[in-house]
């Protein structure tokens, strides 16, 4: 079986106050001829179709257009929502939707979707599994210890065929646990411990929404969203595609691309990237004024991209903006690398953050306000409040 994987969208979406609905209406269209070109017999979108839980209409609308393009093929899709998405939202109407071979994962409710295909190696299982938070299934699995998104994730896996299979026979009954003698196939919307994070993603503090690469074991390919940048994580069959639009600058030495794979006999696994183009570029800019508004330097360039331009001159260029505006109209930022800022105090990265636990940044922030450490009696107490919140 070939499928696309896909993933992160983000319909909707504004970088820097700039609608980013053209270049994602463009990239679908490209993405629409990709699937013409390799004809896979499923796609998968693993979450954050929308940007929002509350989308905007033109966002809506270029979903359903998209959905549109897909069902007249007569392709398998599976679909999953993600962090950014309403779960209701995406699932709304999934069992009419289903009958054009479309599959929206339903709300979480302790139980998986699980489709059967076939091709000439015999069945393989697609199981759907939606964003989910260690509260969402405590409260459902109240009798198991879930105290992190590694126990909530597991714990989702293990009662993943308790209820029926969506396969042909929706009155068949799936079986009492994952069978690892056939192939199967995840869709899941998680942060899996070792991936890179970038600045637009959301970050939880101390790693908290880590989840182990282990609990993934059962599975022949775990197709993975959340995380931007396209990569894989522990083997090559747990895997990122990452978003098909640059979203941030620190994505801007990305290469965004769908992943196409082919899952032959058990444990033949063929994977390869489709690099996109976008309609317009988000990159970076650095040199003094003169050098960056020289036409030498910009002639031969996209000035339609999205562009961060970093001046190194050592005085500010009045009305710099406006100026560079006049070469760059889509100029998303503007900042300056010189001495003086060089000498600013600079604040840990984001992943330096994620490093560190709940109680470790309080520890730090208390030190910062007081001009004193913690003493142990304050730390027990923080301590007893964060185990009490987190649960």
């Amino acid at each position: 079986m070939r499928f696309v994987h896909l993933s992160d969208l983000h319909l909707g979406k504004r970088v820097n106050e700039f609608s980013m609905i053209e270049d994602q209406k463009y990239i679908l269209l490209q993405i629409v001829n990709i699937i013409d070109e390799e004809k896979p017999d499923a796609v998968i979108i693993a979450g954050d179709v929308f940007d929002k839980s509350v989308p905007s209409e033109e966002a809506v609308s270029l979903w359903d257009d998209f959905l549109n393009m897909l069902a007249e093929r007569k392709l398998k899709v599976f679909v999953i929502s993600g962090n950014h998405d309403s779960a209701v939202r995406v699932s709304e109407m999934h069992r009419i939707v289903g009958a054009a071979g479309i599959h929206l994962s339903p709300v979480y409710d302790g139980r998986l979707s699980r489709f059967e295909l076939t091709d000439e190696f015999g069945e393989i299982n697609i199981y759907l599994l939606p964003f989910i938070k260690p509260a969402n299934v405590r409260a459902l699995f109240p009798d198991e210890t879930i105290e992190s998104y590694t126990d909530a994730v597991r714990v989702a896996l293990s009662h993943a065929v308790s209820g029926p299979s969506l396969s042909e026979d929706p009155l068949k009954e799936a079986g009492p646990e994952i069978d690892r003698s056939k192939r199967n196939i995840l869709v899941a919307h998680q942060f899996v411990t070792g991936a890179s994070r970038c600045e637009s993603e959301e970050i939880t503090i101390g790693g908290l929404d880590n989840v182990d690469a282990s609990v993934f074991e059962d599975f022949d390919y775990v197709a993975l969203g959340h995380i931007h940048g396209p990569q894989y994580v522990s083997k090559e069959s747990i895997r990122y595609c990452g978003t098909p639009l640059k979203y941030s600058f620190s994505e801007k030495d990305h290469h965004k691309a769908v992943i196409v794979a082919e899952l032959k006999e058990k444990g033949d696994l063929d994977i390869r990237k489709v690099e996109l183009k976008p309609l317009r570029d988000l990159r970076q800019v650095k040199g003094t004024y003169e050098e960056v508004t020289a036409k030498a330097n910009y002639e031969n360039t996209n000035t339609e991209d999205y562009v961060h331009v970093v001046l190194t001159d050592e005085n500010d260029i009045p009305d710099a903006i406006g100026k560079l505006r006049v070469i760059y109209p889509n100029l998303m930022k503007l900042s300056y690398d010189n001495k003086r800022t060089r000498e600013n105090r600079i604040i840990d990265q984001a992943a330096a953050v994620e490093e560190k636990s709940p109680i470790e940044l309080f520890e730090e922030f208390y030190e910062l306000q007081n001009n004193q450490p913690m003493n142990e009696e304050q730390k027990n107490l923080v301590k007893e409040l964060v185990e009490n919140i987190w649960r």
